[in-house]
């Protein structure tokens, strides 16, 4: 499953230093805008502590985590929607990606240039959402010049297409994402996605601030905060600073050490990756066994025979029906036969939902 989350934002707000923290690519980090040309794709680890307790049980001969890619991409400028700067090569990159992880700078430091000269992270907010909006604007006008023409000959699904292009025309020239659209129906959300427009990306604001202000925030965020409050998305406090200095530590017993100095209980670093795998709408399953731990990667909402063909493609084609154990029933009875024998083992079928944290066995025939 390749989903990927962009790492976007202005030149200089630390893009490229989180991008080095969180993922196992190494993108160039230097004071001055356009470090990055090119988009660093890096494929880093989900931490899950559920799958550190399902290895100290079954002591498997290994253990996989789930993954999710970063991409790091260029830092944009006004302009960006017109070729200005690297604008082009940016938007297009964004365009490929699921979920955009939009990093605000929220720290002063006079050793650190910022493109407009003055720190302000809702400007720097809304220079990006005006690129990604006039791109959009673009986009639709093209298509409802196309659907307008199939709509009036009685076509139903242009017809449908029609009302969603106009409502985002709306929205954009108000200023407004396209996320801020709330479609009701499936077939809508499903006609919307196929539009593949920028600001319908799911986001979330990621406000790297000093390491004075790392736990509780500071004036910035707060700013961020008032200015997405209609937005729905998630905020989500960061020092990148901090994080590199983690990141150099050889030892999680000097890591903790240094995070319970800050008065932190956990790396940025370890809610940043968490936050992004939740924002494009993952979940885990698990299998466990003595051969191995692995936890699996699915959609909120996927059923028990999509969760099959994601270990392989005959499981899903075969399918026959699932073995469930919770992971609170696993982990307190402590293996799946003394789950089956306290009948915490269940039998599902074809039209099971999988839930977060499931242990699964899959029985198929091909």
């Amino acid at each position: 499953m390749s989903l990927k989350c962009g790492i976007v934002g202005l030149p200089n707000v630390g893009k490229s230093t989180l991008f080095n923290c969180i993922s196992s690519g190494k993108a160039q980090s230097a004071n001055f805008p356009f470090c990055t040309i090119d988009p660093n794709i890096g494929s880093t680890i989900v931490p899950d502590k559920r799958l550190d307790a399902l290895n100290e049980l079954c002591h498997p001969k290994s253990l996989v985590p789930a993954t999710v890619e970063i991409v790091d991409i260029a830092g944009l400028v006004k302009g960006a929607s017109k070729g200005e700067g690297l604008g082009n090569q940016f938007l297009a990159n964004i365009r490929e990606t699921d979920a955009i992880l939009h990093v605000l700078r929220c720290f002063d430091d006079p050793n650190i240039v910022h493109v407009d000269g003055s720190v302000d992270p809702v400007r720097d907010k809304e220079v990006i959402d005006l690129e990604l909006q006039i791109k959009d604007l673009e986009t639709v006008e093209n298509r409802l010049a196309k659907v307008s023409k199939q709509a009036q000959v009685g076509d139903k699904n242009a017809k449908k297409l029609l009302d969603i292009l106009l409502r985002y025309k709306e929205a954009l020239e108000s200023g407004k994402n396209c996320r801020s659209v709330k479609l009701d129906s499936p077939e809508d959300i499903a006609l919307g996605k196929e539009l593949f427009l920028l600001t319908d990306k799911p986001v979330m604001y990621v406000c790297n601030v000093d390491e004075a202000s790392a736990k509780d925030g500071n004036r910035y965020v707060d700013a961020v905060r008032e200015a997405v409050k209609d937005e729905e998305a998630e905020i989500l406090v960061i020092s990148a600073k901090i994080e590199s200095d983690i990141a150099e530590m050889e030892t999680f017993e000097e890591r903790q050490m240094f995070l319970e100095e800050l008065g932190l209980e956990e790396s940025g670093c370890v809610r940043l990756i968490q936050s992004a795998y939740s924002l494009l709408n993952l979940r885990t399953f698990f299998t466990a066994g003595a051969d191995e731990v692995r936890a699996w990667t699915i959609h909120v909402g996927d059923k028990a025979p999509k969760a099959a063909g994601v270990i392989h493609t005959d499981f899903e084609k075969g399918f026959i029906r699932a073995e469930v154990i919770k992971y609170n029933d696993f982990i307190t009875l402590k293996s799946e036969a003394a789950c089956r024998a306290a009948g915490k083992l269940g039998v599902e079928g074809k039209e099971y939902v999988v839930q977060d944290g499931d242990i699964m066995h899959f029985l198929f025939n091909v």
